[in-house]
C-alpha cells in the first residue's frame, strides 16, 4: 500500500459515524461501562491499601487497557479489541504475583530474557495462597481463566481465521453488530476472570482496608455460601 492509497483509506473510513453507531447501541455501551467501573473500583482500592508498591503498574495497565476495549469497538476495531481483554486478564494476573516479589519484578524491567507466564502464576497460588485450591474451585476460577485464555489467543493469532474480522480492507471498516456483541460477551467473561481472580488472592490480605462502599459493589451478584467461603464481610 503506498501512502496516497493509505490516506485514501483511511479518509474512507466515517470515524465519527462509528463512534456514533456504537453510542447508539445502549446495552452494549451500558454494559461495557459496568465492566470497567468493576475493574475501576478494585483499581482504586489497590492503589490506596498497596500505596507505594512498584507493581501497582500492573493495574493501571489493566484499568487503561480496559478503556481501550471501548475506544476500538466504538471504531469498530474488534479484532485488537481481544489484545486488549487478554491484558486485561495478564496484568492482572501480574500483579497478583509481582506485588510480592519485588526482586523478580526488578529482574524483570532490567533483564529482557526473564519472563514468567501464567502458568507460573497460577502454581504459585496453588502452592503459597491461603485456601487459594478450595476459593478458586468455588467460584470456577482457573477453568474459566484458561477457557477465556485460550480463546483470546486464538483470536489474537488468527488461528480460527475470519474470528471478529468482518472487513475485506482498510477502507471498508464499519460497525457489526453480531461481531460487536462477541466483543461485549468476551470482555464480559475476562472481567470476571479478572474479578473471582482478585477475590481468590489479594482481596484475602487487603479486604478489611476496602472501603464500605467498594465492599458492597465487588460483593454484588454473589452468592451467599461462596461470600461465606470466601470469608470477606460486606
Amino acid at each position: 500500500m503506498t501512502v496516497d492509497k493509505l490516506d485514501a483509506a483511511l479518509h474512507a473510513v466515517n470515524w465519527t459515524g462509528d463512534v456514533e453507531t456504537f453510542l447508539n447501541e445502549i446495552a452494549s455501551k451500558e454494559k461495557l461501562a459496568a465492566y470497567n467501573l468493576r475493574l475501576a473500583i478494585w483499581s482504586k482500592q489497590f492503589e490506596q491499601v498497596d500505596r507505594g508498591n512498584a507493581a501497582l503498574t500492573f493495574v493501571r495497565e489493566m484499568q487503561s487497557a480496559g478503556q481501550m476495549i471501548v475506544a476500538l469497538t466504538a471504531l469498530a476495531l474488534y479484532k485488537p479489541a481481544a489484545g486488549s481483554i487478554r491484558t486485561v486478564i495478564e496484568t492482572a494476573l501480574y500483579y497478583t504475583y509481582f506485588r510480592t516479589h519485588h526482586t523478580e519484578l526488578a529482574t524483570l524491567l532490567r533483564d529482557e530474557e526473564y519472563f514468567i507466564d501464567k502458568n507460573d502464576i497460577i502454581e504459585f497460588h496453588k502452592r503459597h495462597g491461603v485456601n487459594f485450591k478450595i476459593l478458586q474451585e468455588k467460584v470456577g476460577l482457573l477453568n474459566r481463566l484458561k477457557t477465556s485464555y485460550s480463546s483470546l489467543s486464538a483470536i489474537i493469532h488468527g488461528q480460527i481465521p475470519g474470528v471478529w474480522t468482518t472487513l475485506t480492507s482498510l477502507s471498508k471498516t464499519a460497525p457489526n453488530h453480531k461481531t460487536l456483541e462477541k466483543v461485549v460477551r468476551s470482555f464480559a467473561e475476562g472481567e470476571e476472570v479478572v474479578h473471582r481472580l482478585f477475590l481468590c488472592t489479594v482481596a484475602q490480605s487487603f479486604w478489611d482496608d476496602f472501603s464500605p462502599d467498594a465492599k458492597k459493589a465487588l460483593h454484588k451478584g454473589l452468592p451467599g455460601d461462596t461470600k461465606a467461603l470466601l470469608t470477606l464481610d460486606e
